[in-house]
């Protein structure tokens, strides 16, 4: 599997995302700058009102993170321990781990599920992973397809719940709350059904995070207006990737 830097610079070679990151880009320049301070604002307001306690939770996407060599930085860890706490609170049917990783290094998912057992989480839990993606879009198209068509690695001896063949659960994404922006918007895009959880209590106001929403508006601007022109246009291939 590609790394995370050669994956990110094949998708700036793709035509289709230069495509519509030019569009995206256009409309910035041509609004002076408002349809980017627009998408700014969403992203926010999501981060903000996001809730640490789902109101079903009962299928959880807890989203990876770039783990060189396994090392856990705060946000990822601030992920783990929301999905120990969901736990305890009220047992879920299903824990998806996502998140792909180098050639021979651990996945994101794999580091998450030494982490969340090293750190007490009670190894009869049914997690599963997803171990083949590089971005927050493969991750929720893999575990799409993963549950849809019911080919989960369980690990543990618990059950796991049906919907039937073809049938998508409701879903949990579980992130840092400047992350979930984009989650929501690739999940729906996707087609699920899901609801927020976001790993911090509240939104930390720091410089750092200013950069961080700043960056996810960014890609959510692309991302969003990209699609939308593709649906404007008609263009199958590139509405095929984000749907």
């Amino acid at each position: 599997m590609s790394s995370r830097h050669d994956h990110r610079l094949a998708l700036l070679g793709d035509g289709d995302v230069l495509h519509s990151g030019f569009v995206a880009a256009a409309a910035c320049v041509l609004s002076a700058g408002l349809v980017y301070v627009a998408y700014l604002v969403h992203v926010i307001r999501v981060a903000r009102r996001a809730p640490c306690r789902p109101e079903q939770g009962d299928c959880v996407l807890l989203f990876g993170k770039h783990a060189p060599r396994g090392r856990i930085d705060r946000d990822f860890q601030a992920r783990l321990d929301r999905a120990v706490s969901l736990w305890n609170e009220r047992r879920p049917s299903r824990v998806v781990l996502l998140g792909g990783g180098a050639d021979g290094e651990a996945t994101e998912a794999e580091v998450a599920r030494t982490a969340l057992l090293a750190g007490g989480l009670d190894t009869q839990v049914p997690l599963q992973l997803e171990g083949q993606s590089r971005d927050t879009l493969q991750n929720l198209r893999n575990a799409r397809e993963l549950l849809r068509d019911g080919a989960i690695r369980l690990i543990g001896t618990l059950p796991l719940s049906t919907t039937g063949v073809g049938a998508l659960p409701r879903v949990t994404l579980l992130s840092n709350r400047y992350h979930l922006a984009r989650c929501a918007l690739f999940a729906r895009q996707l087609g699920f059904d899901c609801e927020l959880c976001a790993a911090e209590t509240r939104l930390p106001w720091s410089p750092r995070t200013l950069l961080r929403l700043a960056g996810e508006a960014a890609y959510v601007c692309w991302s969003d207006v990209g699609t939308r022109w593709a649906r404007l246009i008609g263009h199958r291939r590139m509405l095929a990737r984000v749907t």
